[in-house]
C-alpha cells in the first residue's frame, strides 16, 4: 500500500485549477508577455473583467499566479514555476 499520498495533494490541486481552457490560456499568455493587468488580459480575451478576475482568484488559491500592486493596478504573473512544465506537455500534445 502507498502510504505517501498526501504528499502529491499540492499537485493534484494545481491540476484542478488549470482543468479549464481559460485558466490554462491565461497562464499562457502571462508566461508569454510577463506581469499583465485583469485590462490588459479582459481585452486579449474579449471576456469580462469580472470572469478573468474570478479565473485569477482560482489560480492565486493555488499559489499559481500572484499579484502585485503597482498604483492603482494589480500586475499578475506566474509563480509556480512548475505550471510552464504542465503547460508544454498538454499544449504540444
Amino acid at each position: 500500500m502507498y502510504m505517501q499520498i498526501e504528499r502529491f495533494n499540492d499537485g493534484a490541486e494545481v491540476l484542478k485549477v488549470l482543468a479549464h481552457p481559460t485558466r490554462i490560456a491565461l497562464v499562457n499568455f502571462m508566461i508569454e508577455k510577463g506581469p499583465v493587468n485583469v485590462t490588459t488580459l479582459y481585452e486579449a480575451f474579449g471576456m469580462p473583467q469580472s470572469t478573468i478576475s474570478q479565473h485569477l482568484s482560482r489560480l492565486k488559491s493555488v499559489k499559481v499566479v500572484s499579484g502585485t500592486r503597482r498604483g492603482l493596478e494589480i500586475y499578475y504573473e506566474v509563480k509556480d514555476k512548475r505550471v510552464e512544465n504542465i503547460l508544454n506537455a498538454v499544449v504540444s500534445a
